[in-house]
Parts: C-alpha cells; structure tokens; sequence
C-alpha cells in the first residue's frame, strides 16, 4: 500500500534556529518510518487578521533559508505564494507553491504557478464546496501545470469556527488523485483571539484519523516546539514532540 504524503513545519518562518529544530525531527521520521514529509513554512503571511501581526522575513530571506533546509536535509520544500510575480523566484526553490484559500480562485496567481513546473497544492477555499474546486485545477492544468493537488481545510458560516464537511475528499478526488487534509488550519477559531485567529489544537489527531476514514491521500500538519509562543497560528499548531504519534497513527 502506499504510504501517505505527509507536509509539516511551523507556520511561518521565524528564524534559521527554528526551522533547523523541526528539520531534524523530520529527518528521523523519515528515516525511522521510511516516509517523505515535506518541510513546510512561508515566508510571508499576507493574510493575518491584524496589521500588527507578524507576516514573516520576506521572499527573499525566506527562500534563502529554505533553500538552506532543502540543502543541508535534503528535504522537500513547499511554501505559499500570495501574488503571481512570486510564483518564478519560489518555484526556483521550493518543490511544492502551495496556493492559499482565500486565494485559490486567483487566476493570475494559478496560472503562473502552473508556468514554474512544480506541483502546485491549491487549498480549498473556506466558501467553496469540494466540488467547485474542479476550476481551480482546470486553471492549473490548462496552462501547463501537470501536477496538481488539493487540500481540505472546512468551511467557515462566520462567528469565529470552521465545520469540516469530509464528503468534500471523495469530491475533490475526481479531478484530482491527490487530496491532502490539512489537519491543524481545520481546528482554526478565526479571529476569534483578540485580533488574531484562536484555535484548538485538541482536535488535530482525530482530525488526521477522520481524513484517513475518508481517503486522504495525504496530511498537513503545522508544528512547532513551542506553539504557545508561536509568532503565528499557535493555538491550532501541534507540538512538534507530538508530530511521531499523530504519523503512526495515520500509518497503521
């Protein structure tokens, strides 16, 4: 049978320390469990809910220390573009551009992805069904992108929650054969903390256990040593000493 995809690492780039912590624990799942997880991480997050929030290094640090990971670990890479003119410089570093929800029916922004030759990871929007998802991956596919996957993230109906229909990876998966859950951003409380997203992180473990239930071809899960003092996204990011369990779990 083959092994699931797995994409991990801490929300957002917060210094060369952090991202070596979370690469070394990679590298030994990866070696113990005879898996792939793709390091994960952006360079910027455009999208926070406040202006005072802390958005990340910019492209150009933030590629140079990813392509730092990618160098001394080996590992695959995949980060988040937010406009279509960061598509060329992210596609020369990272394996997989990920597209972010609130972003996935950006034309401009998928077709230049698709133009890089990488996989492109498009995220469901939180207002769109798993079946309107079918245009996204036309736009891809359409001008050139010959890899294209997709994640469920759950859908928002306003006041600060997210409700995760998982009918929507047996949906997504008949224009694509690859749906990834994403298991941390699904426990999200959207700006429900003050000016920042809230989150419960609880829920993380039988999110993964509930995809798997429904045929995901793959998990995303955000980590952190310390996600109470995360710069972003703590409260729905897994501690990273929790990453091997939730792994086993969806590998048994």
């Amino acid at each position: 049978m083959e092994k699931p995809i797995f994409i991990a690492g801490p929300c957002v780039i917060e210094s060369p320390e952090l991202l070596a912590t979370v690469a070394d624990e990679l590298v030994r799942l990866n070696r113990k469990y005879g898996i792939d997880i793709i390091f994960k991480s952006s360079f910027d997050k455009a999208n926070r809910t406040s202006l005072r929030s802390y958005r990340g290094p910019g492209i150009d640090n933030g590629l140079q220390m990813l392509a730092d990971i990618h160098s001394k670990y080996r590992l695959r890479i995949l980060t988040d573009i937010h406009e279509a003119w960061q598509a060329e410089l992210a596609g020369q570093v990272v394996d997989v551009l990920q597209i972010p929800a609130f972003l996935c029916r950006q034309t401009d922004l998928l077709v230049a992805a698709a133009k890089t030759g990488r996989i492109v990871n498009i995220k469901k929007a939180q207002f769109l069904s798993g079946a309107d998802m079918r245009y996204p991956v036309e736009k891809v596919r359409e001008s050139g992108g010959n890899e294209v996957w997709l994640t469920e993230r759950g859908n928002t109906f306003g006041y600060n929650n997210l409700v995760v229909d998982f009918r929507n990876i047996p949906d997504m998966q008949q224009f694509t054969t690859t749906v990834i859950m994403d298991c941390t951003h699904s426990v999200q409380r959207p700006g429900a903390a003050g000016g920042k997203t809230g989150g419960d992180r609880r829920f993380v473990p039988a999110m993964a256990l509930a995809a798997k239930a429904f045929g995901a071809n793959g998990y995303f899960l955000e980590v952190h040593p310390d996600p109470d003092n995360a710069l972003s996204d703590g409260p729905n990011m897994l501690p990273l000493g929790e990453l091997e369990n939730v792994i086993k779990s969806l590998l048994n």
